[in-house]
């Protein structure tokens, strides 16, 4: 039993790290956005796309892994180390070797289907060696996501102004290393065996009311999450000038690093919370909070920093501590045959709706203002809510949390 407890520890710190390092791919070419922009001439729908082309990349991968159930066929720890390893290939090109926005989009294209096999495996590491705990374990792990999402705007921040390669090639470096750390992962003993490749695992996926329900949740959630990461840097550059802070871009980075990286402490937190009082409950308050704060971006812009720190920092908090609960709902609502599947299922689909957002805020922009872009997003929190308090009041609850919902 010792050996167990000792065993799960050591794959929630090692998987952690290297989910970490591997995720800083994801926002690297977003940081380094207005450099490549000034240096390649690229139109402000390019730019984005450096973004986007990401979220596309993941949806098609993830889409193709859980239709052919490669996350429950190919071990885990060698689809993390080989998906890791070729984005960080993939992102080092781009540093070295590309100079039109084209091809660049098409790499952060292949830089997401890499990370399908990073993010939804590691989910599925977790959830085989945690039964009990399960929430506080994948509440970790995306916290680790979260904090390697904002690495870039760090690195950009303390020496990447004005250098994009050096933000490219940094969160290369990170990336390899993380996928080299998790081939000393070990199968815990929640893994089931591997699974023959089988169609109809799909069907059974989408049927389910339980898993449905869970993924309706994570898809309002998803809806608000990647609009507000991709686009509140601007927003508080935006925010700072108009409130006349000097120095706005660098600080407008470290502000971005901050409200994006906290959401790793509320992951942590908010896990160990719904490991005790239940999941649809967390989720819902978490979704409450993050949505009233679309709603005040507006009335918060271009105020001092003594109230746009603090707001963007709680926001940040909460717009992504519920993230790991609706992974941990899955795992345990869907058929423990094809959980790296549902996983990876549940994910594509929420990385495409992030799509649609991310484009809206700029058209919402243009139309309104930054002081107002972030509205449409609240739809996303109400649905989500709406959908993890039915899950709660229906039998399948009994299942989540050690029954408590």
């Amino acid at each position: 039993m010792a050996t167990i407890a000792n065993g799960k520890w050591r794959a929630l710190v090692l998987v952690g790290i290297a989910e970490l390092f591997a995720m800083t791919l994801w926002f690297s070419g977003t940081a380094v956005g207005p450099e490549l922009a000034e240096a390649w001439s690229l139109s402000a729908a390019e730019t984005a796309w450096l973004t986007n082309a990401v979220q596309l990349g993941f949806v098609v991968g993830a889409l193709l892994s859980a239709s052919f159930t490669v996350a429950d066929v190919v071990p885990p720890r060698y689809l993390f180390a080989g998906s890791a390893l070729t984005g960080a290939a993939v992102t080092a090109l781009i540093a070295g070797v590309v100079s039109s926005g084209l091809p660049a989009i098409a790499l952060r294209f292949l830089t997401g289907v890499t990370l399908a096999g990073v993010y939804p495996t590691g989910m599925k590491m977790m959830a085989a060696w945690f039964d009990e705990g399960r929430g506080l374990a994948i509440g970790v792990l995306v916290g680790a996501l979260t904090v390697g999402s904002a690495s870039p705007h760090l690195l950009r921040a303390i020496g990447g102004v004005g250098r994009p390669d050096l933000v490219l090639y940094g969160t290369a470096g990170l990336a390899a290393l993380g996928g080299l750390l998790v081939l000393a992962y070990e199968d815990g003993p929640h893994q089931p065996e591997t699974s023959p490749f089988d169609p109809g695992a799909i069907r059974r996926i989408v049927t389910d009311r339980g898993v449905v329900l869970a993924n309706v949740g994570y898809f309002g959630h998803m809806w608000e999450l990647y609009a507000v990461w991709t686009w509140v840097p601007i927003y508080l550059v935006a925010s700072l000038e108009a409130g006349g802070t000097a120095n706005a871009g660098r600080l407008a980075s470290l502000l971005a690093f901050g409200t994006i990286a906290i959401g790793g402490v509320g992951a942590w937190i908010a896990g160990s919370a719904a490991d005790r009082w239940g999941r649809s409950l967390v989720t819902s308050v978490s979704m409450g909070v993050s949505g009233t704060a679309c709603l005040l971006a507006g009335l918060v812009y271009g105020s001092s920093l003594l109230v746009v720190v603090p707001f963007v920092l709680v926001w940040g908090f909460f717009i992504v501590a519920d993230s790991a609960q609706f992974s941990a709902a899955v795992s345990e609502l869907a058929d423990s045959s094809y959980v790296g599947s549902a996983l990876t299922l549940q994910t594509a689909v929420g990385f495409l709706i992030t799509m649609a957002s991310i484009r809206l805020i700029p058209a919402v922009r243009n139309v309104a203002g930054w002081r107002w872009a972030f509205v449409p997003l609240v739809v996303g929190p109400l649905v989500g809510t709406g959908a993890m308090l039915w899950l709660r009041s229906l039998p399948e609850a009994a299942r989540l949390a050690d029954g408590r919902g």
